[in-house]
């Protein structure tokens, strides 16, 4: 989906705006807005262009908000949600 999702998008990260090249394209990356890996729509409409501090900024905030969530029953709530991989 990475290939996919950089031709439908225009090189820039979804969040602080900064532009990338085929040079540093590897510090862009996709976000899944639904946090579904298995959702991949041809259309490219759960998908997000982010470089790689505004995707770690995205899931270190969804984190976060599990953690105050679950309260001080964040042992019995399982395993954090995983990161994206690309």
């Amino acid at each position: 989906y990475r290939e996919q999702a950089l031709k439908l998008y225009p090189w820039i990260c979804g969040r602080c705006g900064r532009e990338f090249k085929s040079s540093n394209l590897q510090m862009l990356t996709v976000h899944h807005k639904d946090h579904d890996h298995d959702n991949n729509p041809p259309d490219g409409s759960n998908w997000e262009l982010l470089c790689v501090y505004c995707h770690d900024n995205e899931h270190q905030k969804l984190l976060e908000a599990a953690q105050r969530g679950a309260g001080a029953t964040a042992s019995s709530s399982g395993p954090p949600p995983a990161a994206c991989s690309s």
